[in-house]
């Protein structure tokens, strides 16, 4: 598997690790009848502070999984992994990484931390953009 592809399973994983994190926790205060199985607010706020972090690290995946997965499968369906290629783990790496900062705090240091790791990702996508796009100039 290449890396770009490895990349974005690896992103879709992720993904899909923070969804089990938010049905998790939520099972369990509806198990424990400390809240109603209906009564959740999409943003996890009624239920606790980190709940909402977890909601929000979720959503900030999920919002951000269309762009990555196009890029990377255009690379790969026209042939130009070798663009994707080099960069592929560290827009992984730094979504995880941003993730676990937003679950830790929300203080501003954090947030200042969190604002990094998501520069680096949408530096390497406009990258991609640049360098897939120049591709049909040539």
């Amino acid at each position: 598997m290449s890396p770009s592809a490895l990349a974005l399973t690896g992103y879709v994983a992720w993904n899909l690790a923070l969804a089990i994190g938010v049905l998790s926790y939520r099972t369990g205060l509806v198990l424990t009848r400390k809240h109603a199985a209906n009564g959740f607010s999409p943003d996890g706020a009624d239920v606790s502070a980190f709940s909402a972090r977890l909601c929000r690290a979720y959503a900030n995946c999920y919002e951000n999984l269309p762009m990555v997965g196009a890029l990377i499968l255009l690379s790969l369906g026209t042939g130009n992994a070798a663009i994707t290629d080099p960069l592929a783990r560290w827009v992984l790496v730094a979504r995880v990484a941003q993730s676990l900062t937003h679950l830790v705090s929300v203080s501003a240091i954090a947030v200042t931390i969190r604002a990094g790791f998501w520069s680096v990702q949408l530096g390497i996508m406009a990258y991609w953009v640049v360098q897939l796009g120049m591709l049909g100039f040539q």
